[in-house]
Formats: C-alpha cells, sequence, structure tokens
C-alpha cells in the first residue's frame, strides 16, 4: 500500500473516531500528523510543523477576540440595532444584506476571509439576538463572499486568470467572475428557503422592540439593573442606540480593521488582535472575560486539521491524486473529477493553493480541444472555492467562531453536513452548465 494512500486512509479514521466518540478532530489531527508523517513519510518535526496555520490562529483569536470585547461593551447592540433601522425593521432582509456587503468587499479586492472575518462576526450577532438560524447566515456570508470572490479585480479573478494567461489557455476575465457570482446567487436563493428565511418576512422588528430586545433587565450582584450582552457578562443597562466612548472606539476599531485590510493590505488577525488589546488596555472592565470568549475548541479543530493537511501536500498525496484523475484519458470524465477532487481538497486547504496546482494538470486534456478551457476553468474555480462554508476552510472556521448562544458541537456538525451537501453536489452541477455543453 502506497504512502498516498495510508495517509488518506488514516484522515478517514480521523474523522470515525472524532465522530464517533466525541473526540476533538483537532487533537486527533495533530496526533495522526505526528504519526504519519514520522512513521509513514519519515518527515522531520520541523516539516510537520511547517503545516501549522499560524496565520489562520491569529485570524481566529484575533477576530474573536476583538468581537467578544464589542459584545461585552455593547458595540454589537448598537450595529444590530443600527441594522433594523436602515432594513426599517424587515428582518428578512438582513441575510441579503450581509451577502452582498461580504460581495462587495471582496469584489473591489479582499481576501475572502478578511471580507467573511469583518462581516461575521455582526452577521451571527445578528442572527443569535433574533432567532435567525445561525447556519443560514454563515452561509449567507461566505456564499456572498465567494459571489464577489472572482471579479476581474479581486484577489481570486487575479490569480486565476493569471494562471490561465501562464499556461496559454483561452479566458474570458467577465465569464468566470459570472459563473461563480450566479452559482453562489443560487446556492444563496436554496438555502435561504431551505432555513427559514421566508419565515422572516411574517413579521417586522420596530425600533422600540429593538431597544427592548437588547435590554432585558437582569439583576446584578450589587441589586442594580443589568443586561445580558450576550456573552455571558451582565453590564449596566445601556440604551442600545447611546454611543458611549467605549462603543465609538470599538466602532473606530472595526473600520480601521477594514482600512488596514482593504486599503494597506495589512494582515487581518494581527489588525484585529492588535485593536483588542488598545481596547483592552483602555477599558479593562469591558474586555475583562473577553479572552474566554475566544474559540479555542475551535481553534484547535481548525489547527489540527490543517496541520494534517500540511503533511499531506509536504508528502505529495494531494498531487497523486490529481495526477491520477488527469491520467485517465477520458476528457470528460477526467473535467468532472478534477473539480471533485478541487473541491474536497480545497474544504480542507488554502482554494488559491489547489487552484493553482491542479489548474495546469487539466493543461494536457485542455490542450486536446476536447473541452471548452473557458468553462472548465469557471467550473473548477467554483467548485474549488464553493465548499468554503465547510467549518475547516478559513471562512468556515470563521463562521463557526463568530457563532453566539449556539451548542459549538452541534453548529460543528450542521456546517461540515451542509459542506459535504455542497461538495457533493455542487462539482457536478457545475460541470453538467459548464463543461459538457462546451464538449467536442
Amino acid at each position: 500500500m502506497s504512502a498516498e494512500l495510508i495517509s488518506i486512509l488514516v484522515l478517514v479514521v480521523v474523522f470515525v473516531i472524532a465522530t464517533t466518540r466525541s473526540i476533538n478532530m483537532g487533537a486527533l489531527a495533530f496526533a495522526a500528523a505526528f504519526a504519519v508523517g514520522e512513521l509513514v513519510a519519515d518527515l522531520d518535526t520541523d516539516t510537520i510543523f511547517a503545516g501549522f496555520p499560524g496565520s489562520l490562529f491569529v485570524v481566529l483569536v484575533g477576530v474573536t477576540y476583538l468581537f467578544a470585547i464589542a459584545r461585552a461593551n455593547g458595540t454589537t447592540d448598537w450595529l444590530v440595532h443600527a441594522s433594523i433601522r436602515l432594513v426599517r425593521g424587515r428582518v428578512v432582509l438582513i441575510p441579503w444584506v450581509m451577502f452582498v456587503l461580504t460581495g462587495a468587499l471582496t469584489a473591489i479586492g479582499a481576501v475572502s476571509p478578511a471580507a467573511v472575518a469583518i462581516v461575521a462576526p455582526i452577521a451571527l450577532s445578528f442572527a443569535a439576538r433574533y432567532a435567525i438560524s445561525p447556519l443560514l447566515m454563515g452561509a449567507m456570508v461566505v456564499h456572498g463572499a465567494q459571489g464577489g470572490g472572482f471579479s476581474p479585480i479581486s484577489i481570486y479573478g487575479t490569480i486565476v486568470n493569471g494562471i490561465v494567461e501562464k499556461e496559454n489557455l483561452p479566458g474570458n476575465e467577465i465569464a468566470l467572475f459570472l459563473a461563480s457570482l450566479f452559482v453562489n446567487l443560487a446556492i444563496a436563493a436554496v438555502v435561504f428557503v431551505l432555513f427559514g428565511g421566508l419565515k422572516l418576512s411574517r413579521g417586522s422588528i420596530s425600533a422600540e422592540d429593538a431597544e427592548a430586545a437588547e435590554a432585558t433587565p437582569l439583576k446584578g450582584a450589587d441589586g442594580g439593573t443589568a443586561t445580558e450582552n450576550g456573552t455571558g457578562v451582565s453590564v449596566r443597562e445601556k440604551d442600545a442606540t447611546l454611543l458611549t466612548p467605549a462603543r465609538i472606539a470599538t466602532l473606530a476599531s472595526l473600520v480601521a480593521l477594514v482600512v488596514a485590510v482593504l486599503a494597506f493590505d495589512l494582515d487581518a488577525g494581527l489588525t484585529s488582535i492588535t485593536l483588542a488589546v488598545l481596547l483592552a488596555a483602555c477599558w479593562p472592565e469591558d474586555s475583562r472575560k473577553a479572552v474566554g470568549q475566544i474559540a479555542w475548541t475551535t481553534v484547535l479543530v481548525i489547527c489540527g486539521v490543517l496541520t494534517y493537511v500540511g503533511v499531506l501536500q509536504e508528502m505529495g498525496t494531494i498531487t497523486w491524486a490529481g495526477e491520477g484523475v488527469g491520467d485517465i484519458g477520458v476528457p470528460l470524465l477526467a473535467a468532472v473529477l478534477l473539480c471533485y477532487v478541487g473541491a474536497v481538497v480545497s474544504a480542507f486547504a488554502s482554494s488559491v493553493g489547489i487552484m493553482g496546482a491542479l489548474i495546469p494538470l487539466a493543461v494536457p486534456f485542455l490542450a486536446q480541444g476536447e473541452i471548452g478551457a473557458v468553462g472548465m476553468v469557471a467550473a473548477f474555480a467554483v467548485s474549488a472555492t464553493v465548499v468554503d462554508v465547510s467549518p475547516f476552510s478559513t471562512n468556515g472556521a470563521l463562521v463557526l467562531a463568530s457563532a453566539q448562544d449556539v451548542d459549538r458541537e452541534r453548529f460543528f456538525r450542521q456546517l461540515l453536513v451542509y459542506g459535504g451537501i455542497v461538495t457533493a453536489v455542487v462539482p457536478a452541477v457545475v460541470w453538467l452548465v459548464l463543461v459538457v455543453p462546451n464538449w467536442g
């Protein structure tokens, strides 16, 4: 049995044990990375640790820390209230506002995870406050980000179009962008219907109702009136519309995060954790328990699994799988299998890295002229990015980490199942729509 096949079987065992024995999948994945790396692939410790997603670790910690402080001082309450006023109480529009917002951010040049890191905590805060399905809200954010992700000036679009040009393949920037936009828009519409979006249209929330909902009186330890702010921390009752100095500073920090990421291309994780530390230093009473609100369990799961995926990449398992598909010799079958390989691997690894590694593998059979290059590249690009709703991808991990007032293990399983359905269905659909009509 080849080392590559053994590494895939071990990954399957990790999933089975984590699912049936309720053991943290990240811890299992770290153990698997050590065992497979040392015993099967003969990798040294430094090479194994090279797969640890340090930047994603900082993003998850920094973003959840910053928004834990925002919840503690009431800034997210203020944002929710402002959102209600913006849509005039029609909560049914909020998921679509989040879809458009993240799509606009990625279309103008934001990296997809950066856009999700900015929008997801606000969107999930709103979902918790008004009993909107967190899966619905999270999916709308992620699919919005991917919907705008292949515009000609976006990061993904620039990378894929650059690869196409480098490989001397026919390309169409607008077709690539529209393919991703329409596929993600269609998925968002289906998710909206299936997960209770239509029910949101049966009523509206007035500004007065919003204020009442955001300030449910509780008795503090000293007998004073307090409110539950969503983090388990009781604070003095504050008008949801009042802009206190702490809230103004937090809003300024969120704007600074957007500007730093979009305009100056600074790291979202390092920027957010720096801003969080500054807020904590100025208002320690609001942020004392914020560190405890960081999604540490989620961080362990994501970092463990991605470290194992790094071992797979280092030992050549992913390239091995891609080359095996490319050698089939039946262009249509090879095309759909490449879409599935891109989708499955991207659900656990970098979408950009997968596109950069596997699009060149499609060059030999695209050069035969039997498969339209424009449709194939678009199908592959969509397949490799639409699965970012997986809790093991950066975007899915950010959604999981941003969820409030949920059973995280249950929500993790929901995202895993939803990501699995997307992975199983979408590559076949885009293959049928974009590749098969251009065959022959």
